[in-house]
């Protein structure tokens, strides 16, 4: 089957965001324990905490106004503005040395990852090929665990040759790429989604 431009459009984005902050995987803790001043097992947790604290605050408010909208260009706002906070993180850990930027930096993850995954969802769940649901999210499971699986292997190497420094600057170029890949979809999405319509492309009168 062909998978259509938006859907493939957002796997590709999803993939480069999530392949970015693989390569961080294998090392962020040995990162936190060797160059955060006081790093301990409680600061990697509470840093983990302030990420998904933050995300579940924001998403559902979030969410709720991009409904009220009803149109997919303040989805695709909120996901370019929720991408890129989220593609600069990487950069922010090169500069960090105390705890508290540890937690101001994913109180930015956070926010990012509010302000992205909704009209990610969205996005996807309305352009998803009709009769072939099941393919377009089998091929963004399998594009995010290809990606997540070969960088975590090549951030392992990265940081062993290079330092910690050259793998969050590997993964934020790479998570930049990701957000940058989802100005090609702006031409796709409508000005106006009626209540209650989600369907895919090959639905739809007006393209």
């Amino acid at each position: 089957m062909r998978v259509n431009q938006v859907i493939k459009t957002l796997v590709v984005s999803d993939f480069l965001l999530i392949s970015g902050f693989a390569v961080l995987g294998p090392i962020f803790a040995v990162f936190i324990a060797q160059k955060i001043e006081g790093g301990t097992l409680g600061i990697i947790g509470f840093t983990a905490a302030v990420f998904q604290i933050t995300k579940s605050f924001l998403q559902i408010p979030i969410a709720n106004y991009l409904d009220k909208n009803h149109g997919e260009k303040d989805d695709f706002y909120s996901l370019i503005i929720g991408s890129f906070l989220i593609a600069l993180v990487p950069f922010l850990y090169i500069f960090a040395f105390k705890p508290i930027h540890l937690y101001l930096i994913n109180v930015i993850y956070g926010m990012g990852a509010a302000f992205a995954i909704p009209p990610w969802n969205a996005i996807f769940t309305r352009h998803i090929d009709k009769m072939h649901e099941s393919t377009d999210w089998a091929v963004e499971s399998v594009s995010i665990g290809i990606g997540a699986a070969s960088a975590a292997a090549l951030g392992g190497i990265l940081a062993e040759k290079f330092g910690f420094q050259v793998v969050f600057a590997v993964a934020g170029v790479v998570a930049i790429a990701g957000a940058v890949t989802l100005i090609k979809i702006y031409s796709e999405l409508r000005e106006k989604v009626g209540r209650g319509q989600v369907f895919s492309k090959s639905d739809r009168k007006d393209h």
